[in-house]
């Protein structure tokens, strides 16, 4: 009887110490979730959401191209979205965000109908920029059809290299300067390709960012 007591009390205790390692165990996988979950670092986020913080004495920026003729593009500087669809200041065409080369601030936004539009407006636009202005410009659906050789060289004034060979429908993001004395590296361009269009009729959306050295006296 002794040894059936005490084998009961070695199984009794044996489950008890079984029991206890099991509960230990899913406490401490909770446990380390949980202090996962509280310590985890978020990753940090940077002005218009770009990759990188800027240097001292640069403007970030990022925009995109329009998509189609469904989404129109977006233009942001210095976390604040200076042209989008939301803001319901975007159109078929050239979009052009001007934006003051020491402070950031926004100066103007506008949209010229390159496809059922005149190329007059944006030409007498561009001959009002005032040197030291920042200049972006982004397309949607077709920004081509009426540019001539005149606004194409106002453009390329700015620092554009593209506008020249800018068609039909292609897609195309540039920032540049009034009175910029060499070609702006911020540029793409998406030509309109029917072999590698993404959308029916139209390239895929081109994006771009970076950091635009602030104007000095």
């Amino acid at each position: 009887m002794r040894i059936a007591g005490a084998a009961k009390l070695v199984v009794v205790i044996a489950i008890f110490l079984l029991t206890f390692y099991v509960i230990s165990q899913v406490f401490e996988i909770k446990m380390d979730a949980n202090l996962g979950h509280i310590f985890a670092t978020k990753p940090p986020r940077y002005k218009c959401g770009i990759s990188k913080a800027c240097p001292e004495k640069h403007f970030a920026f990022k925009m995109s191209s329009g998509a189609a003729n469904v989404v129109g593009p977006k233009i942001c500087v210095e976390d604040n979205v200076l042209m989008s669809g939301v803001k319901n200041n975007v159109g078929r065409g050239i979009n052009v965000a001007l934006v003051n080369g020491k402070t950031g601030e926004l100066l103007d936004t506008k949209f010229f109908d390159m496809w059922a539009g005149d190329v007059a407006p944006l030409i007498e636009f561009l001959k009002t920029i005032q040197d030291g202005t920042i200049v972006l410009m982004a397309t949607y659906d077709d920004g081509a059809t009426k540019l001539n050789e005149e606004a194409r060289k106002l453009i390329a004034e700015l620092g554009s290299t593209s506008i020249t060979n800018l068609g039909f429908r292609d897609n195309w993001v540039f920032c540049g300067g009034k009175g910029i004395k060499t070609k702006s590296p911020f540029e793409q361009h998406i030509k309109n390709n029917k072999d590698t269009n993404k959308y029916e009729g139209w390239p895929e959306v081109v994006e771009m960012e970076g950091c635009i050295p602030q104007k000095q006296d």
